[in-house]
């Protein structure tokens, strides 16, 4: 890969493009936070080929909701697993809504 492949990556949500000591600066948290969470499979870094962790923006969308869940007390394993249990609850509502609409029957108004 290129540094202008890399570049062009940095808009997907899903590239690991931070560090863990940029990612936990970002969320305003430490490193032992991010390791903390991984352990408790909430997320799983990416590797570099020097084996340093990686993070993606979604990751530290993850990563920082559960800090919320921290900073109000819950414990971290408990936060993790409730932020898994919304995840997979917007994905599923996501996935009904889809077939919600691929089930409709044709609007008779619409112009084709």
């Amino acid at each position: 890969m290129t540094a202008d492949d890399s570049f062009g990556r940095l808009d997907d949500d899903d590239y690991p493009a931070y560090t863990m000591g940029r990612a936990a600066e970002m969320l305003g948290t430490t490193q032992s936070f991010l390791r903390a969470v991984g352990e408790a499979r909430l997320i799983t870094p990416l590797r570099s080929e020097g084996g340093h962790r990686r993070y993606s923006r979604y990751q530290l969308r993850i990563a920082a909701r559960a800090r919320e869940l921290v900073d109000q007390g819950t414990p971290i394993e408990a936060a993790c697993r409730i932020v898994i249990l919304e995840d997979q609850l917007e994905e599923a509502q996501r996935i009904n809504a889809e077939h919600r609409r691929s089930a409709a029957p044709p609007d008779p108004t619409a112009t084709t």
